[in-house]
């Protein structure tokens, strides 16, 4: 079984990788971003509950958005793999995670951390576009063909967000960075983090992704 976290800022590519990785090894992604919007758009107990700290302007607790991935990870796609994107973003989901994956006898066996320089992150974060039908995230240079749609055929609108500016993207790498270094700390003790150079070109870094998955030990 293959229990993957991926790490990696804003413009790593870590959202494209996920995406080509799930669909090379037959597992799901799993995006927490994702889960969200569908449990609020379906009104489940949980989506409720998240709506109403979403409109308040407060962050969800953690216990909510870990209840919505363990959730995620009793469904039966999940026995084989998974691939978590955007969670576990503190210590405490860490560690919650790695509780509840205890009990479903599932582990993480690899956490990849796609590292790219931060002056690299901005030039990418200034360039990208998202889908307006699966909600992917293509670098320019990627725009023809579409590496990391969502779909196999997927022909929505492209647009740049209007968040895509310089001083928020800063704002953004910089909290990424200050959640992210402690998990770093912690997934390297467990002997599970692997550091990837996502400076090259999409390809060559999805070939590094799946050789380290490769040589992962398995649950």
């Amino acid at each position: 079984m293959h229990g993957i976290i991926l790490l990696g800022a804003p413009g790593s590519g870590k959202g494209t990788q996920a995406v080509m990785l799930a669909r090379e090894l037959g597992i799901p992604h799993i995006s927490s971003g994702e889960l969200f919007r569908d449990h609020m758009t379906k009104g489940t107990a949980l989506g409720r509950l998240a709506r109403t700290y979403i409109d308040r302007g407060d962050l969800v607790p953690d216990e909510v958005t870990v209840g919505m991935v363990q959730d995620r990870l009793t469904q039966p796609d999940t026995d084989t793999g998974f691939i978590l994107d955007g969670f576990p973003r503190t210590l405490p989901q860490a560690d919650a995670l790695d509780d509840a994956l205890t009990k479903m006898n599932k582990c993480v066996t690899v956490v990849p951390y796609i590292k790219v320089r931060e002056r690299m992150l901005i030039e990418r974060l200034s360039h990208r576009w998202t889908c307006r039908d699966c909600g992917a995230v293509f670098a320019y240079e990627s725009l023809a063909p579409r590496i990391g749609c969502k779909k196999e055929e997927c022909t929505g609108e492209l647009y740049q967000r209007s968040d895509d500016n310089i001083e928020t993207q800063k704002h953004r790498i910089e909290v990424y960075l200050q959640q992210t270094a402690p998990l770093i700390g912690y997934y390297w003790a467990k002997k599970v983090l692997a550091e990837i150079n996502g400076e090259y070109q999409i390809e060559y870094v999805n070939g590094l992704l799946q050789k380290v998955v490769q040589q992962a030990k398995q649950c």
